[in-house]
Order: structure tokens, then sequence, then C-alpha cells
């Protein structure tokens, strides 16, 4: 791909690094747009009469008020009540769902669980390209290159569109904190489709951007990541994701144990961190040093010198009792940072959800 380095983000699953300097790709979407490649993700089709029922068992959240046209953000879980990976629901059409994970392994999970129902798995992730224009002159730019997109959409709608005559998916979410929309289209007009939007971003300041500034972007917005966040056994009360976790009346993997734990305090939480540090300083080698120094109360998962605010800005656990935006914890040796909300970027939520007209 035009010799760009790419990263592997996990075994045989491989994605643009960067494209040029990743905190300009950061400040672009930021300021302007930014194109992203999620083709990594794993896609699935569920459908069969049971294909409600399965999603119950497999997922955290009541999907049986989920319109088609909506998306529902939830958690999957093991037997224990902690969180295997997060994923999106599409109602796509009566009965049928589009389900998407971050990491392809887990589809052994999924179909796993299916086994046990009337249910059909089709498995999309090589038959599709997941593209994202993200920023606030995202609708600008995608409105021009795709058909049949209605006048105004929604936080979290997923629609039927076309592009070059075929007919695609397109969704007002990300993984940003900007507003933006990701693209399904076929593998094989992927690579038209990401040329058709970077010609016409040129004018709007839109940059291709890599993981690199995914993942400034993502820990700005406070946004998980499975290999980060997720890579440590957490509750969904660990992550302050309760609200994702619908107790009745569906019986998802995990709810016994968590309908055991709801009373109890979580052990720990999932806070933002600002490491008192030199400027200078290299997170990398904050990370390395925090792992060897984490204990069971305070472990620093994610690190990255914002574009935005330039500083060092972290996710991770801290004991319960420090979870209090000023409480100061230990990091690692000599270092200690302080405990602040998240996200560290509109805490209001209120760009990802701002009604665009295309």
């Amino acid at each position: 791909m035009r010799g760009i380095r790419r990263i592997e983000l996990a075994p045989g699953i491989y994605t643009p690094q960067r494209f040029t300097d990743p905190a300009a790709e950061h400040l672009a979407t930021r300021r302007a747009a930014g194109l992203f490649d999620f083709s990594f993700m794993a896609c699935a089709d569920v459908s069969g009469p049971d294909s409600l029922a399965f999603l119950h068992r497999l997922q955290t959240r009541n999907l049986a008020q989920l319109r088609t046209g909506r998306i529902a953000y939830t958690l999957l879980l093991r037997g224990d009540g902690t969180v295997l990976t997060d994923a999106t629901v599409w109602a796509v059409a009566a009965g049928r769902y589009a389900l998407f994970i971050g990491r392809r392994a887990d589809m052994e999970h999924v179909r796993g669980i299916a086994r046990n129902f009337d249910v059909t798995i089709s498995d999309r992730s090589d038959d599709h390209a997941v593209i994202a224009v993200q920023g606030p002159r995202s609708s600008v730019i995608v409105g021009a290159c795709l058909a049949d997109l209605p006048a105004r959409l929604s936080y979290f709608d997923c629609w039927s569109a076309r592009f070059a005559g075929a007919a695609c998916w397109v969704s007002r979410i990300g993984y940003s904190g900007e507003s933006g929309y990701e693209i399904i289209v076929r593998a094989q007009d992927g690579p038209a489709l990401w040329e058709t939007l970077r010609r016409a971003g040129a004018a709007q300041g839109l940059m291709e951007c890599g993981f690199d500034a995914v993942d400034t972007l993502r820990i700005e917005a406070g946004y998980l990541l499975f290999t980060r966040e997720l890579a440590i056994p957490v509750t969904p009360f660990e992550l302050g994701l309760s609200r994702l976790v619908d107790m009745y009346p569906i019986d998802f993997i995990g709810l016994f144990e968590l309908r055991r734990l709801r009373w109890q305090q979580p052990a720990r939480r999932l806070v933002g961190l600002l490491p008192e540090m030199a400027e200078d300083a290299d997170p990398g080698s904050l990370m390395t040093s925090a792992a060897a120094a984490a204990t069971s109360s305070t472990v620093i998962t994610s690190l990255c010198r914002s574009p935005l605010f330039k500083r060092v800005l972290g996710l991770g656990y801290v004991a319960t009792a420090d979870r209090h935006p000023g409480s100061r914890v230990t990091v690692a040796k000599g270092v200690s940072a302080r405990v602040t909300r998240l996200p560290f970027y509109d805490p209001g939520r209120h760009l990802p959800r701002e009604p665009r007209a295309c």
C-alpha cells in the first residue's frame, strides 16, 4: 500500500501505522477531517429465527427495542463477568443484525455460543472494507461521495447508501471523539472509496491517518482498546460501563456473576491519569517502568503525548478510593500521576452527538 508502514494489531492482522506525521494527522482530525482504515475489524451477519435470543445470550444489552437503522454499543463477557471485548450491534433489517468486534479471534467465541441457537453467523471480515471519516468537516466529505444519504443523521444511526452504483452501509459513529462516519463497502471497492474520499477531502483539510493517530485520538476521548484496557480481566463496573449492562430480562453470559457483584464496591476503577513528568519524557519508557511497578490497584494501560494538550495523558486503573479527580497515585518508581475524569477531550460528548447534515 504505497510503502506505508503497517502495524500488526493482532496475529496476522495489519493496519497502516502512519502516513506522514502522526501528530499532524491527529490535529487534522480535530480541526478538519481524518481518513482511517478500520478493515482489521471482525464483521459478521447474524440472521435466523433465534437471532435476537442469541444476541441476548452473547452480549449485555437488551436489543428488543433496537429499531432497524440503529446501532448499540455493547460488551461481551466471560463466564466470570469480566469483559472479553466491546462490540457494536447494527439492526440492519427485521431479524437481521451485523456484529462488529475489534479482534477477529473473538469470532470463535461468537460461533461457539451460536451452536446452541437456530441462527446463522456469516463471517464477512474478509469480504468488507471499513473506512472511517472523522472530524468536523466529515459530513461535507462523505456527502459528496455517497448517494442516497438522508438529509439529517443521528448519532449511532446506520443506513444503506450507494457508492459507485454498489450498495454500502454508513454509520454515524467513530473512535476519535469527533463527529464522523464509518462506511462499510465490498473489499474490492475499498481502494476506490478511499481514493474518492481522499480527493473530496483535499480542499477540506482532510489527511490520511494511521493507527498512531487513532491511538492518541482515542486516549484523549477515553475510548477502550482491546489490547490495552481489556488486556486484564475487569468487570463493566470497574470500567465505569454499568450503563451498558441490562440485568433484566435477558440472560447473557456472565450475568450470574454480575448480579452477585453489583452491590459490591469495585476493587478498582478506570480513570484518566496525568503523569507528573518532564515535558520531553518518553511515554513509552514510562509504560515499561510502570508495567514493572504495577500493583493490583494501580495499572497504567495506555499512554500518549497528546498533540492537542501538549502533555502526556494516560488511561489506567486505580484503587476505588483513589478514583476521585485530583487524587495522586504512584505509577512507576519516582513517578506519580494525578487522577482526572474521562474523557480528557469533550467531556460532554457534544461533538460526536451533534446532528449533522450531509
